[in-house]
């Protein structure tokens, strides 16, 4: 039997399934809906709630495709393994590892 789409009723903005930063901090997206249960597939996508420097502190809405947030973010909540931004390093705590965003290293 096919796994359950837990994420396919679309949320609010204020009410994402994941939030996701770049590692600088300048972007945001917030998962408002998964299309598919795989993320793993390559076209696969999430309607998202988009914050960049370019939308001026709004949200811009639409399909993201997984690969370019996951290759650009880290998560910092959703599931169970939420990250805090502690200044300059991003706490992971399903790794227990922090990632220093000026050197791009885990340590």
């Amino acid at each position: 039997m096919a796994e359950k789409n837990l994420c396919l009723k679309e949320r609010k903005v204020d009410n994402p399934y994941e939030i996701w930063k770049s590692y600088d901090g300048t972007w945001e997206w917030r998962v408002l809906k998964k299309w598919q249960v795989d993320d793993n597939k390559p076209y696969a996508r999430w309607f998202c709630a988009v914050k960049s420097p370019m939308t001026y502190g709004s949200y811009d809405l639409g399909d993201v495709y997984v690969s370019e947030i996951k290759a650009n973010a880290v998560k910092v909540s959703g599931g169970s393994n939420d990250v805090q931004v502690k200044g300059k390093k991003i706490w992971h705590s399903g790794m227990g590892m922090d990632f220093n965003r000026e050197t791009g290293v885990w340590n």
